[in-house]
Parts: structure tokens; C-alpha cells; sequence
């Protein structure tokens, strides 16, 4: 197997200490406040975001425990392959959340996001553009989400134990 390097470009700072309690999504839950600390070294890649309502967030879940091939998500009560779900525990915790972008400060290194769903402290990978003509496809089906109707909120169920 291949490995790969990654890059932090930055971190979130966020309400959620722990996993239990933050939403599982960004749409899930009160859309909270949340800041971004980008690496000054990246500041230039800053330029022109303002432009953007939502963006992307790629960040590494750096709490998560190591994974398992099938897991119960947090939205079902029946076992599924770990590739079918959002679960945290991944063989590259790799998370992707669609936030509300509500300021851009260059100078500062800092975006100020609504709706996160990551914890404090959560290393951020990069940073995309949401586009509703390329990322949005609300009529496709969704697998056994779509009959999916249990939690918004996590419980500790992937959480780093020790």
C-alpha cells in the first residue's frame, strides 16, 4: 500500500469538545458559529473565497478510533459497510463539511463559518469552493439513507478511547 503525505493548513476552532453531542452533519442542529485558523503561510489562498456563501471543509478527524469494515452508523441501528456511511473511523479520517462561509479576514488568517460539525482543535486539510451547480444532486438516491430517520447528534461510538 501506498502512503501519502497531508499537509495542515490550519485548524478549526469550534463549541464541540467531544464527539457526543456535535452534530453529525452541518445541516443537523443549531447552525453554530465557528472559526477557522489558517497557517499564515497560506494567506494568499485566502484571496477571492469572500465570494463564496458555502465551502467546503476537508479537515483530518484526529479523534476518531481506528476503524472496522462495518460499523452501525449513527443514523441506523443495522450494521453496514464502513464505505456506505459518514462514520468517522476510516482508514483515513478524512472529513469533508459543507459550512456557511460568513467572513474572510486575509489578514488575520481567519474565516468565520455557521454550521460546523467538527470539534475544536480539528487539523484542517483544505479548503474548497461549494458550488450548487457542481455539488448539489438533491434527486439522486441516497441508499439506506433514504428511509433513514434516527439521530442528528453523535454519541462517543467512534470516539479515541485511551
Amino acid at each position: 500500500m501506498k502512503k501519502h503525505t497531508v499537509t495542515e493548513i490550519g485548524h478549526v476552532h469550534s463549541p464541540y469538545r467531544e464527539q457526543a453531542g456535535t452534530p453529525i452533519q452541518p445541516s443537523f442542529g443549531d447552525p453554530r458559529d465557528a472559526e477557522i485558523h489558517i497557517e499564515p503561510e497560506f494567506r494568499a489562498g485566502l484571496e477571492d473565497l469572500n465570494r463564496f456563501n458555502r465551502i467546503w471543509v476537508i479537515s483530518w478527524l484526529d479523534r476518531s478510533s481506528s476503524y472496522k469494515l462495518r460499523v452501525i452508523p449513527y443514523r441506523d441501528t443495522v450494521e453496514r459497510g464502513l464505505f456506505s456511511t459518514r462514520a468517522p473511523s476510516r482508514p483515513n479520517p478524512i472529513g469533508i463539511s459543507p459550512v456557511r462561509l460568513i467572513s474572510v479576514d486575509i489578514e488575520k488568517c481567519l474565516l468565520k463559518v455557521r454550521g460546523i460539525d467538527l470539534l475544536d482543535g480539528t487539523p484542517v486539510l483544505d479548503i474548497k469552493p461549494y458550488a450548487p451547480r457542481f455539488d448539489s444532486h438533491p434527486d439522486d438516491a441516497a441508499g439506506w439513507l433514504d428511509n433513514s430517520q434516527h439521530t442528528q447528534t453523535a454519541d462517543d461510538r467512534f470516539e479515541k478511547r485511551g
